[in-house]
């Protein structure tokens, strides 16, 4: 059973060899380079439709997608580490045809993930945009490292407890931050609401600092990377320095603060514009 308990309206549920992973295209087909949306935390498909919507609107292929467990993807065996992960999206863009060139854009804590998938495809990633992302860097600072631990220990008393419920009331309120529209909005609301959702993004959360170690090799310095982050440059300074430290690396790297903005409304109707030119960027770079 999918993680929603039912069919997507959005996209297609893709065979990856007995188990589904749902992925929604936008965009013209073609030669162009695809590019990969992987989404963060307890994050779907859906928190990218806006941004899917400003790259077809430019002439830009998409693809964004449900990791397994998330969504209306099957579940997949444990650990839900960066490895496991990786192999999943391999096996997917494989089965859809898509053999590259990819610019690969993560939020959030996919930051992290997509530190353990770019070096395995690195002769076919054009470049990578980093959006309100988290680092494996950040393991290494003991106030950053301990406010993930306290995170990580939330999140396993939310997937240990998944099973009564509490999350669909809890939906309602909280269950679209970014800003979403249309059936976009009622998808990532009721995504949030699943408890199969909410227990496998938990044991993803579960695998951070695993995760970390495996995104230690940083990326190749001749890898355009941008970073887009959420709010003024003077905000969480320390942060932010972690966050922006592989642009900083990179040869080809850029940087933009977007102030006003959050780390969910970042990928929303009134900020996801700066995301579009980081991908920009990467392609002209």
């Amino acid at each position: 059973m999918t993680g929603a308990g039912f069919h997507p309206t959005r996209g297609e549920l893709v065979d990856i060899g007995g188990r589904r992973l749902r992925a929604v295209r936008a965009g013209p087909s073609g030669d162009r380079p695809l590019i990969v949306l992987e989404c963060g935390a307890f994050g779907c498909a859906a928190d990218w439709a806006v941004v899917q919507d400003r790259l077809a609107a430019k002439g830009m292929a998409s693809l964004a997608y449900d990791r397994a467990g998330l969504g209306y993807s099957d579940p997949g065996p444990s650990p839900r580490d960066g490895a496991a992960i990786a192999d999943d999206l391999t096996l997917l863009l494989e089965r859809l045809g898509e053999r590259g060139p990819y610019v690969m854009v993560g939020h959030s804590m996919a930051g992290l993930l997509l530190r353990v998938f770019v070096p395995r495809h690195r002769d076919r990633i054009l470049g990578v945009v980093l959006v309100d992302a988290a680092t494996p860097e950040v393991m290494d600072v003991k106030s950053a490292a301990g406010a993930v631990n306290a995170y990580r220990g939330a999140m396993k008393l939310v997937g240990m407890w998944s099973a009564a419920g509490f999350m669909r009331p809890v939906s309602l309120v909280i269950g679209d931050l970014i800003g979403l529209e249309g059936e976009a909005s009622a998808e990532k609301r009721r995504i949030y609401g699943s408890a199969v959702h909410t227990k496998w993004a938990a044991e993803e959360v579960q695998q951070w600092p695993r995760t970390s170690l495996m995104g230690r090799p940083p990326f190749d310095p001749d890898l355009p990377v941008a970073v887009v982050t959420a709010g003024d440059e003077r905000l969480s300074a320390p942060l932010k320095q972690l966050q922006v430290a592989p642009a900083l690396a990179s040869q080809r790297g850029y940087v933009d603060h977007v102030r006003g903005a959050n780390h969910a409304s970042l990928l929303g109707k009134r900020f996801a514009d700066p995301i579009v030119k980081g991908v920009e960027h990467v392609l002209s770079a």
